[in-house]
């Protein structure tokens, strides 16, 4: 973890106000928020699961501190090795890391890579690669081979939430029959852009979730009709949904600040689908196949 002092990192003191709260329940809360950005990028991959070399998508729009982090720790990473007919391939994966700014005291927070996720189309690249030829990315990871979103439309934002003000992102996940119909769905976490007493807490989360679930569980897909999961019983997805006030949302390389919600067990989760991956390293509206991502064995902070 690294240590930022205050002059540094005024943009991180954008806490968030509020209008009415009980003195002691809110300083209490407030010591929860946190702040964080994703930063994207791309992974190539040895035969031996090491890395080779690494790219970070817009790096020029990033805090120094931020990209510095980054690479200081992707080479310390090791990755299950990617098997193409039994052999391992060399190969490249999407990258999503969550980089978290906590505060330590009033002059210093700390900066940390807390989660990140692997793309699995560096298993398509890899057959390429093996094959000895390299297709273009489309062709890497062709829609077919995942569960894909066909008819979707959003939740209402509730009117409760948008009169107080109250935004944030609810993050669900979902378990998709075969006839492409939603047969599940559980919300993960909750994370908030404002806030309150802990009792407001709660009932701020409430009324994002109660609209989020009952449009996801309307939404249809198309299931794999090819690769490794086409012949599955069922699917699970994760997509977080976002209520922005105005339709703004923070920018690529800018810090959110936010009270991040309790992890909720998800009542029909497979071990070892991505559990202990952290739902806040998606993208709003992004959907994710779970179980699709490539392992990393290290920790996400290198060494």
């Amino acid at each position: 973890m690294k240590i930022l002092h205050r002059t540094c990192w005024c943009v991180l003191l954008l806490w968030l106000a509020v209008a009415t709260a009980q003195a002691a329940s809110l300083k209490a809360v407030r010591k929860q928020v946190e702040a964080s950005m994703l930063v994207t990028g791309r992974v190539t991959i040895t035969q031996e699961g090491t890395v080779r070399d690494w790219t970070i998508d817009l790096r020029e729009k990033l805090p120094e501190a931020v990209a510095n982090l980054v690479d200081a720790a992707v080479p310390g990473w090791r990755f299950e090795p990617i098997l193409v007919d039994g052999r391992p391939a060399h190969g490249s994966a999407r990258m999503s890391l969550l980089v978290v700014a906590q505060r330590l005291d009033e002059e210093r927070f700390g900066l940390s890579i807390r989660d990140g996720y692997f793309g699995r189309e560096a298993v398509g690249l890899a057959a390429n690669i093996h094959g000895g030829e390299r297709r273009s990315e489309v062709d890497q990871a062709p829609p077919e081979d995942q569960v894909a979103l066909i008819r979707g439309r959003p939740p209402t934002y509730p009117k409760v939430a948008l009169v107080a003000g109250v935004a944030g992102t609810v993050y669900i996940a979902l378990r998709i029959g075969r006839s492409g119909q939603v047969e599940e769905a559980a919300v993960e976490q909750v994370n908030l852009r404002v806030l309150g007493t802990e009792g407001d807490m709660e009932r701020m989360r409430a009324a994002l979730t109660k609209p989020a679930l009952a449009a996801a569980r309307r939404w249809e897909f198309r299931p794999p009709t090819r690769g490794e999961s086409a012949g599955a019983e069922c699917w699970e997805v994760r997509m977080p949904v976002d209520y922005a006030i105005g339709g703004s949302r923070t920018a690529y390389g800018e810090w959110e600040a936010y009270l991040p919600g309790p992890r909720m067990l998800v009542p029909w989760r497979v071990e070892g689908l991505d559990s202990d991956v952290s739902p806040d390293t998606l993208v709003a509206g992004e959907l994710r196949q779970m179980g699709m991502g490539l392992k990393l064995l290290s920790p996400i902070e290198g060494g």
